[in-house]
């Protein structure tokens, strides 16, 4: 069994042995019960100059192989969200190479693609809400122009400038409207982005919930589903229980993904999710196993993930980009630890060696002597001996 000395916050060396990689099922098809999506991530060319600020340089092979690696899984891929760096070093013309890229890939591969369509080609702030509207245009009319499904993600520009809900609700009805399918809403928590504080015209979450309900009922035809990640079960649960027949919620809660995609009996939340991309042989298994009607097996997937996910997003969550980073290069799936914008840099070395172990402890590590020796090579640049 591989073991390593692994650093821990006080200062110590702590030496833990790696579990083993668990066997996992490949799905001849994507899960019929449920709708799952995977957020990626973008792997940054470690040649590239992708310090913070710097316009991104992206290592597209290995991007878009690690996305046949979330289809193989019969996963869907939910592109160019904040997952992939929106707003934390992917400028819009980057996004859309990203998007363009990944929609050929997911039509080669018969896979579902839906993608982020903001408001960040924006670089100055919004001096009013037609602006940020016709931002959401040219970006929504570019996502569909690909073939990928829109997701209308929550806009810091809007936050900025909107003086209540009924700015939203105009704003909202009008992309419905002009929307050629029906598109996934997104409510991001400040939580992932402090700048969405107040989204959807007010900060209490409740009377936000309302303005979010009546916009759906009035445009149910034009709306797939509502992407919520407030890291709040009970609340998600009793959104989507309000929500009209046919409209999805997708979760987006890292925290509490296992029972609200097994549901209650009478409602379940479908997934849309960052730590899906860290975790797609689980999440494959446990759908499988969902849809065969075997809660044991369902629940036995996802089980030793949670604390996994929950210390990758742990506080400051909006930095748990690091750790889709980290687990995608110990797994072998591209061969630098380099991200866009530098943000490797944003999780300490004793985070990181906990999502090892957590990792190894879900047995999600395809090859732990790959994942130890690139563990110990990086512990070697800060002067530490990981044998």
């Amino acid at each position: 069994m591989t073991s390593l000395n692994l650093p821990r916050p006080d200062g110590s060396l702590e030496r833990v042995a790696l579990g083993a990689p668990r066997e996992w099922t490949i799905p001849a098809a994507p899960a019929s019960s449920r709708v799952a999506f995977a957020a990626a991530h973008v792997v940054a060319d470690p040649l590239g100059d992708n310090t913070p600020g710097a316009p991104a340089v992206v290592d597209w092979d290995s991007t878009l192989r690690f996305r046949h690696h979330l289809f193989r899984h019969g996963l869907g891929v939910a592109e160019a969200m904040d997952t992939a760096q929106r707003g934390m070093g992917m400028n819009w013309s980057a996004t859309q190479e990203l998007i363009r890229r990944s929609a050929v890939e997911a039509a080669s591969a018969g896979a579902r693609i839906a993608a982020g369509v903001g408001t960040d080609q924006l670089t100055a702030p919004a001096t009013s809400v037609d602006e940020v509207r016709a931002a959401y245009e040219e970006q929504l009319g570019f996502v569909e122009s690909t073939g990928a499904q829109a997701i209308v993600m929550a806009s810091r520009q809007l936050a900025a400038v909107a003086t209540g809900k009924d700015d939203y609700l105009t704003l909202y009805a009008h992309l419905l409207d002009q929307a050629d399918r029906p598109v996934i809403l997104h409510w991001l928590g400040p939580a992932f982005d402090p700048a969405l504080e107040g989204y959807w015209g007010s900060s209490d979450v409740a009377v936000a919930t309302q303005t979010v309900l009546e916009l759906i009922r009035a445009h149910a035809d034009k709306v797939d589903g509502i992407k919520v990640s407030l890291l709040d079960a009970d609340h998600e649960r009793g959104l989507r229980a309000e929500l009209p027949e046919g409209v999805r919620l997708y979760t987006g809660d890292d925290f509490n993904y296992p029972e609200l995609i097994k549901g209650d009996g009478r409602h379940h939340s479908d997934a849309l999710l960052g730590i899906f991309a860290a975790i797609a042989p689980a999440a494959a298994t446990a759908l499988a196993a969902l849809d065969s009607g075997d809660d044991r097996a369902y629940d036995d997937a996802f089980a030793a993930t949670v604390p996994l996910s929950r210390h990758i997003f742990s506080t400051p969550t909006y930095h748990y980009k690091v750790g889709i980073a980290f687990l995608s290069w110990l797994s072998g799936h591209q061969d630098s630890f380099t991200m866009v914008g530098g943000l490797q840099s944003a999780r300490s070395l004793p985070h990181l060696a906990s999502t090892l172990e957590l990792a190894a402890a879900a047995g999600l590590l395809p090859d732990v002597d790959l994942a130890a020796d690139r563990f110990v090579r990086l512990l070697a640049v800060q002067g530490i001996e990981g044998r």
